[in-house]
């Protein structure tokens, strides 16, 4: 049985991510609606959602709006859609996944809203045994910035900038990251979402100010 609800607005509902990935997710289904994109994704947490719970996917806070056994369907709607790479998600596809954190949990990663700021391309990738050495390049005249020892998300992933340039940068990817996210299956020329450092994205305002 198939459990249906309307999608709430995105600004009537304000949840937090720590962008540690809980699950990853699989594309089971894409269907096109006028320019909504309904994308059904089957996963270990999927029985342990409800319907109008916001859920990370790649980083983007989307809102749960089907059920059914082992899956459930978000709706990304065409701004999500030009902003991220969920346009280019195809059946089979893997997603991260994270459900919005509890008030009074830990906080292992950083503050990601789940708002994806803009998309970036993978440009390097270096095995350094042990480790691999990602670097992904965006364009910089929206504004956004890194620091190093900074955070930024990475396909809903928090990870920690290491070389920091002014349209670029590089984090580490340990195995354990590697192994349980979608981080495995970027190469050179994939299309990553950003959300960059909320702290971060303030200052720069006020800078310009």
């Amino acid at each position: 049985m198939v459990t249906f609800a309307m999608q709430s607005a995105a600004n009537d509902k304000y949840p937090m991510f720590t962008g540690i990935i809980e699950a990853i997710g699989t594309v089971s289904d894409l269907r096109k609606e006028a320019e909504n994109l309904h994308i059904s994704i089957a996963s270990p947490i999927s029985d342990e959602l409800k319907i109008d719970q916001s859920v990370s996917h790649n980083g983007v806070c989307l809102t749960v709006v089907e059920l059914s056994p082992g899956q459930h369907t978000v709706t990304a709607i065409a701004e999500t859609l030009q902003k991220s790479n969920l346009g280019k998600l195809k059946r089979g596809d893997f997603v991260n996944l994270e459900r919005c954190t509890r008030i009074g949990g830990r906080l292992d990663g950083h503050i990601v809203q789940g708002h994806v700021d803009q998309t970036g391309t993978c440009i390097h990738i270096e095995d350094q045994q042990g480790s691999w050495h990602y670097t992904f390049q965006y364009e910089p005249s929206h504004g956004n910035v890194t620091v190093e020892k900074g955070s930024v998300a990475v396909n809903g992933i928090s990870l920690t900038v290491v070389d920091s340039q002014a349209d670029r940068f590089s984090v580490a990817i340990i195995p354990y990251t590697r192994e349980h996210t979608n981080i495995r299956d970027v190469s050179i020329g994939s299309t990553v979402n950003l959300e960059f450092d909320i702290i971060g994205k303030y200052v720069a305002r006020l800078l310009t100010r």
